[in-house]
């Protein structure tokens, strides 16, 4: 990684908190859809990759953003990266769909793009993204998969 960054000074966003559990959510023996704010929790901790502070902080996941059909089995998260040139585009997607390959049952297909219009390259990373045999390939190349495993670290907020 280069040691100048693209964003040397990103707008710096308010952290949602925590988000309190109702009793029916708390209790394993309800059946509890998954919702946009369940995927959104799983997201926020995700750590930029330049920056250390979380994507949520840099507003690179918005809740409003997180579109979740529990019946369809089916999670589509838009990111929108901090700079419209930035090339860390493809690490950050990558980081977001690992989490939730990582976090959520089998049965879900996971679609994870930029944001329309928020990136130069939107097209190309989107392609890559969702092209299941190049996230494979990338996730067994070890160097990126530390990279992709340090964004997943949680760190002391």
């Amino acid at each position: 990684m280069s040691s100048r960054l693209e964003n040397a000074n990103p707008v710096i966003f308010q952290r949602s908190g925590e988000r309190l559990l109702t009793g029916s959510e708390a209790d394993e023996d309800v059946h509890d859809p998954i919702d946009d704010r369940e995927i959104f929790d799983i997201l926020v901790s995700i750590n930029d990759p330049e920056h250390p502070l979380s994507l949520e902080e840099l507003n690179v996941v918005e809740q409003v953003r997180v579109k979740v059909d529990d019946a369809e089995s089916t999670v589509g998260i838009e990111f929108t990266p901090t700079i419209p040139h930035c090339s860390m585009a493809t690490l950050i997607g990558l980081s977001i769909k690992v989490k939730l390959l990582r976090s959520l049952p089998d049965r879900f297909k996971i679609d994870v793009h930029i944001t329309p219009g928020t990136h130069a390259s939107e097209d190309a990373v989107n392609k890559q993204l969702a092209d299941k045999e190049r996230v494979a390939a990338a996730l067994e190349n070890s160097s990126l998969l530390e990279v992709v495993n340090q964004c997943l670290t949680t760190r002391n907020m």
